[in-house]
């Protein structure tokens, strides 16, 4: 039950889009809190992305928005700034990926939610942070993935490649959301509110930040790999008689069960492969021994034998084996949920961080498009009439 959870009886309003805000906004709600999606009249453009259901809503929108309540509202109107106005008067935390431009119009920049909820806390992401020259520009997970150097580095030789996953935004979303949680546990201790600020090229920053060590304090200067690992190897994607694999080998006594494994006793005691670092630059006796190894086995035969040997290696797996996965089964990493007018059960990633006293998860679907507008209406003080002549000027 939600009351049991740790984050009950805190209220967010969620006025963000894509996927840094609304999971940001998910990973509360999947604590507990209740969690107010705002969206557009006709709905905001992240809802149709990937459609996945007769009304059109994608399959990241009904993942990044479950637990939450929905509320359309049109800002442009007069009237939204009373409707916005009083729900931030109950919220605890307001999360917003909009324009710094855009948070003032509306009210939502922190001095203005300040006058309103003095003890609020501005949950703020953009693509590069509130101040510095890029302040006011805009900007998506590819835009810090090149901005950040990371692609760059990613592929094979040629074109720069962006990760088909968007980490930045999930990252973003992540270091946000432990903001909020060190955020609400200052307050309980000193009663002020305060601004927690991410940004999707911090993070890009952060997450590569070994490289750019790497690169100011020795000055050396890295090219596309593809696969491979800078620092180590064997540390790569090989092909076995049937598919492929990725092997990863860190460190002197790792490296020393692969080379007895695949029968390269000799690299063991060998100057060349006498560090992580020297194995990633003479790299190539020890990829074609993988290769003769693999060229005999299965993938199957080839993970058994690797992880007898206690070597991480693993399957590169399409997406309906990932699907069909036995570990994913048994640790439920997917819940299947009804969704309406979706063909089949969509499986959505269930709460990643699992707690022993106060696990979180789903609990209810995303909601349709203004499913609880009246209900969230009423709460703040407005009764049915009223309702009625905001629905009649379209304002929700």
């Amino acid at each position: 039950m939600q009351s049991s959870l740790p984050l009950a009886g805190i209220r967010v309003i969620d006025f963000g889009r894509f996927i840094a805000g609304p999971y940001c906004a998910m990973l509360l709600a999947d604590m507990g809190a209740d969690v107010i999606r705002v969206d557009r009249r006709h709905g905001s453009e992240d809802r149709y992305i990937a459609a996945i259901t007769e009304s059109g809503e994608g399959g990241g929108f009904l993942s990044l928005n479950r637990n939450k309540r929905n509320l359309t509202l049109d800002t442009s109107k007069p009237e939204s700034a009373e409707i916005i106005r009083r729900l931030v008067q109950g919220a605890d935390v307001v999360v917003a990926n909009l324009p710094n431009n855009v948070l003032k119009s509306m009210r939502l920049d922190y001095e203005s939610l300040k006058t309103t909820k003095p003890d609020i806390i501005l949950a703020r992401i953009s693509t590069f942070g509130p101040d510095g020259p890029y302040a006011n520009r805009v900007g998506f997970d590819t835009v810090a993935q090149a901005m950040s150097g990371a692609m760059s580095l990613t592929g094979f030789a040629g074109a720069p490649v962006r990760d088909i996953v968007p980490f930045e935004d999930y990252g973003t979303a992540l270091h946000t959301a432990f903001g909020v949680m060190v955020a609400l546990y200052h307050r309980a201790q000193t009663g002020e509110g305060q601004i927690v600020d991410g940004s999707l090229l911090a993070t890009g920053v952060t997450y590569v930040q070994g490289l750019l060590a790497e690169r100011s304090v020795l000055g050396i200067e890295r090219r596309q790999l593809g696969n491979t690992s800078f620092y180590a190897a064997p540390s790569d994607a090989y092909k076995t008689k049937d598919g492929w694999i990725v092997v990863s080998a860190v460190g002197n006594d790792m490296f020393a069960r692969w080379a007895r494994l695949v029968g390269r006793e000799d690299f063991i005691g060998d100057p060349r492969f006498a560090s992580d670092q020297l194995r990633a630059d003479n790299r190539e006796a020890i990829t074609d021994a993988m290769n003769a190894w693999l060229s005999t086995r299965t993938t199957e035969q080839a993970i058994a034998e690797l992880e007898k040997a206690r070597v991480p290696a693993g399957p590169v797996q399409n997406l309906q084996q990932v699907l069909d996965d036995p570990q994913v089964k048994a640790r439920e990493l997917l819940r299947y949920v009804e969704h309406p007018g979706a063909a089949k059960p969509v499986p959505l990633a269930d709460t990643a961080v699992r707690l022993s006293a106060t696990p979180g998860g789903i609990r209810r679907r995303a909601a349709a498009l203004g499913e609880h507008t009246d209900e969230v209406l009423r709460e703040i003080g407005y009764n049915d009439t009223e309702i009625t002549k905001l629905r009649e000027a379209e304002v929700v």
